[in-house]
């Protein structure tokens, strides 16, 4: 058994979905219950992914939101949280309104989804009086929302001060998409100017200062505002010193990072082929080497509090197709809802950077924690049984034909990894047997959250 705490050889008993005892030869007391044997294996907490933009079903594609809740199941998640912009298919109606895009989210993801999931609701520009819906949203069981400092619906510093403020006296908590829309927009228009419209382009464009100076500014505005933030897909060193020295003050400032800002480079936008450049057109862009490593001494250090996906099911057949046009048309996103534990494992705790029991605290445990999950995220009594059996001897190589989302790309395409996941529950129950789907359509439950409530600025 893995915690956040400690590693230890148990028996866990399943009653009525949750987790009834944890201990030793708890089977050998019970010979008349069915067990799973896990010898050989780890038993980790099922992983939270707290970040990403799974799309509606559509009459187009009506399996794509099923289907990538099967995929994060074969990845060991067992509980996600999606965001509802107009990027992942909800209506124009739904995207102006908190309430209404709440609405609409629960209504077409019913029945649809074969692990828990929960929604974060977008807080937009275009939306005419964001504010005045969140205490009902809170009420509603979606304590958490996403705020955006770039892109046309990016909000105004007042507003983002105003839904800070708003979220805070409710005991939710924002997460910001910090980058300084004034600098990238000045660098994409001089790009454009210079005919440099390649798609290398959107990552010269977005530089690591952009990044650290709206880290500054959300936390500074959270600071005014008395309320927590959460900063969210950190990618590189710089905004990571403004999220550390926040937190050395005793602020209640958090940060994720993702596995692609762990694992790559910006050494991939130096291909000469657009198609490999084009997978790798995300935001914030692939950073260095150094802050890469800046990156794993932060999760090591405790600067950074959670690893998520910011799963974005783009497709090489559509929205990242090429030839391609000017780099500022381009998505900026790729799918990582499957890979998510499998690739943070082998390069943090297989490749000696990660501890064992921070990484299921990083990937389960302090989502939970600050996301409103108190059932979840943890191998201990009364918690919901979402368990992963995972292999960690076992040896692959992570191939598109082998996942299960609805892109046609991934962008660990090649990369050797150590560990699978072998077996995962829910709430007891089999998703994924012996490394084969078990579960059904309808499975997962929308999962109304509590308030986390994180400490106030003090």
């Amino acid at each position: 058994m893995v915690t956040a705490q400690r590693s230890f050889r148990a028996d866990v008993a399943i009653a009525g979905g949750r987790i009834s005892a944890v201990g030793e030869q708890l089977a050998a007391a019970h010979p008349e219950a069915p067990t799973i044997d896990a010898s050989g294996l780890l038993v980790l907490p099922g992983v939270i992914d707290v970040h990403t933009h799974t799309r509606l079903p559509v009459t187009e594609q009506p399996d794509r939101f099923f289907a990538d809740s099967v995929a994060a199941a074969f990845g060991g998640t067992t509980t996600f949280l999606a965001f509802n912009n107009p990027g992942t298919g909800i209506s124009d109606a739904g995207a102006a309104s908190l309430l209404s895009g709440m609405r609409e989210f629960r209504s077409r993801t019913a029945g649809e989804s074969a692990v828990d999931f929960g929604l974060s609701a977008v807080i937009s520009g275009t939306q005419p009086d964001p504010i005045s819906e969140l205490p009902a949203l809170v009420e509603s069981g979606v304590p958490t929302a996403k705020a955006f400092m770039v892109y046309d619906f990016r909000l105004t510093d007042e507003r983002l001060f105003e839904a800070l403020r708003a979220l805070g006296r409710l005991g939710g908590l924002l997460q910001v998409h910090c980058e300084n829309a004034t600098i990238i927009d000045a660098l994409v228009s001089g790009a454009l100017a210079r005919d440099e419209v390649d798609c290398r382009q959107h990552a010269l464009t977005r530089p690591t200062y952009a990044e650290a100076e709206a880290t500054h500014r959300a936390i500074a505005l959270a600071r005014a505002a008395e309320a927590s933030v959460y900063v969210v897909h950190l990618s590189c060193a710089d905004a990571l010193a403004e999220v550390a020295a926040a937190k050395a003050r005793g602020w209640p400032v958090y940060a994720e990072t993702c596995p692609h800002y762990l694992t790559w480079t910006d050494a991939r936008y130096a291909a000469d082929d657009e198609a490999e450049v084009i997978r790798s057109v995300i935001s914030p862009p692939l950073r260095s080497a150094a802050d890469r490593d800046a990156l794993w001494l932060g999760l090591r250090a405790r600067g950074l509090d959670v690893v998520a996906s910011d799963h974005v099911p783009d497709r090489l057949s559509v929205e990242k197709v090429v030839p391609a046009p000017a780099f500022p048309q381009i998505s900026n996103g790729a799918p990582g809802i499957e890979t998510l534990l499998g690739v943070a494992y082998s390069e943090g705790v297989g490749g000696g950077r990660l501890g064992l029991e921070r990484l299921v605290d990083v990937l389960a445990t302090t989502p939970a924690r600050l996301f409103g999950l108190p059932g979840k995220g943890a191998v201990e009594r009364g918690r919901d049984a979402d368990l992963v059996l995972f292999d960690p001897d076992a040896r692959r190589a992570v191939r598109q034909v082998d996942l299960h989302h609805t892109s046609d790309f991934t962008p660990y395409e090649g990369l050797a990894v150590r560990g699978a996941v072998r077996t995962v529950l829910l709430r007891g129950e089999p998703v994924i047997r012996d490394g084969a789907f078990v579960g059904r359509r309808g499975q997962g439950r929308f999962i109304e959250r509590e308030s986390a409530r994180p400490d106030p600025f003090s």
